[in-house]
């Protein structure tokens, strides 16, 4: 049976040729190549700073502390994200506070956010649920409104624009996540993109466990051995490895996995559209670069579809258990009807740039027969 993937590293002979510079270079950990990744980041978004980590989870945790709050302070968020969005607030010793959802979009709901805020609340974090970054300009005004900053979770949306401009190359602090199977992948990595100078000179140093301007030094080859610490630091730094393998990631974007994955989900929607029990999000994929194909399909059918997809060797996934579910959390079932109810629809499709339009039609047929 062929086994159609959910997600899938597209990697090939590009980044085969990248690691062999890296390794003839002879030195595999943070260099020049982690150099050349971040500037050829703010070139292709038109960005102040990029900082490149070991992960998107970092990026988000090292944007939150470079933000000097206190201790129990409070930031609003989806719980409708991964887990680490949560864990990252936790590990700057904040709080998470779970937020509903817009059914139409999955992105934070403005108004359960605002009953929520109290004189510890300080961050808002908007997470671009499979790649859509909902009304940016309505997030940047509450935002505003009720003196917040805001660090965006943009872990689904490397290479999508909002209104004309790339996300990242505005705003506050963006944090992207270059994992296996995102937009483009280092192997494992992530960015914060800032035009904050202080955000940016504290994530340099906090991602080298703290050393002082340590980043200058491993950018020329060198490394710091009278050093003085700040702050806090972690081993979150970029190696020369990821970078090689993001540099030429970057390089396939436009051409390649950006048409071809806008391509799949236009494709998923003209197959799909119209067929009863399921609801399709209403993504513009000329600006949306999905990372994800989730679906809402109702009336408790949910997971009979799920059964009958893997039943036939095609992968799907649920994006996500709601955080506030989670044991570490509080696991208050109740406490976010709306967020409940859609996780309860939620199907992720097969997406990633070498789905086949046979694949495609095949899994719209298991989707047909399983609804009858």
């Amino acid at each position: 049976m062929k086994i159609i993937k959910l997600s899938k590293s597209i990697v090939g002979q590009k980044e085969k040729e990248a690691l062999a510079k890296v390794i003839d270079n002879s030195y595999l950990g943070m260099g020049s190549f982690v150099k050349d990744f971040e500037e050829k980041i703010k070139g292709y978004l038109g960005a102040k700073n990029v900082v490149c980590v070991n992960s998107g989870t970092a990026a988000l945790h090292l944007a939150l502390m470079a933000l000097g709050l206190k201790p129990g302070d409070e930031v609003l968020v989806q719980s409708l994200t991964f887990v680490a969005s949560f864990q990252a607030i936790t590990a700057a010793g904040l709080k998470p506070i779970a937020c509903e959802i817009l059914p139409e979009t999955c992105a934070i709901d403005l108004k359960d956010a605002k009953k929520k805020i109290t004189k510890k609340t300080k961050v808002i974090m908007p997470v671009h649920y499979a790649s859509r970054v909902g009304n940016l300009d309505e997030i940047y005004a509450f935002a505003e409104k009720n003196n917040l900053r805001i660090v965006e979770d943009a872990a689904h949306a490397f290479g999508g624009t909002y209104k004309g401009k790339k996300v990242g190359s505005f705003g506050d602090v963006v944090c992207f996540s270059f994992d296996g199977i995102k937009n483009i992948t280092c192997g494992e990595g992530g960015a914060i993109v800032t035009a904050d100078e202080e955000v940016a000179k504290f994530a340099m140093d906090a991602r080298l466990l703290g050393v002082h301007k340590d980043t200058e030094k491993r950018y020329s080859g060198q490394r710091s051995w009278e050093f003085d610490v700040h702050h806090q630091g972690y081993r979150y730094h970029m190696s020369n490895l990821f970078a090689a393998i993001g540099l030429a990631q970057l390089e396939r974007l436009e051409n390649e996995f950006k048409p071809a994955r806008q391509k799949i989900a236009r494709r998923y929607n003209s197959l799909l559209e119209g067929m009863g029990n399921i609801v399709l999000f209403k993504d513009n994929y000329t600006d949306t670069v999905p990372h994800i194909f989730p679906v809402r399909i109702l009336n408790g059918r949910r997971d009979n579809v799920r059964e009958k997809l893997i039943a036939e060797g095609v992968e799907c996934g649920i994006h996500y258990c709601p955080s506030h579910l989670l044991s570490y959390f509080g696991a208050k079932r109740g406490e976010l009807p709306v967020t409940e109810k859609v996780y309860g629809e939620l199907l992720s499709l097969p997406l990633h740039p070498e789905i086949t339009e046979s694949d495609q039609s095949l899994i719209v047929e298991i989707i047909k027969k399983a609804l009858k």
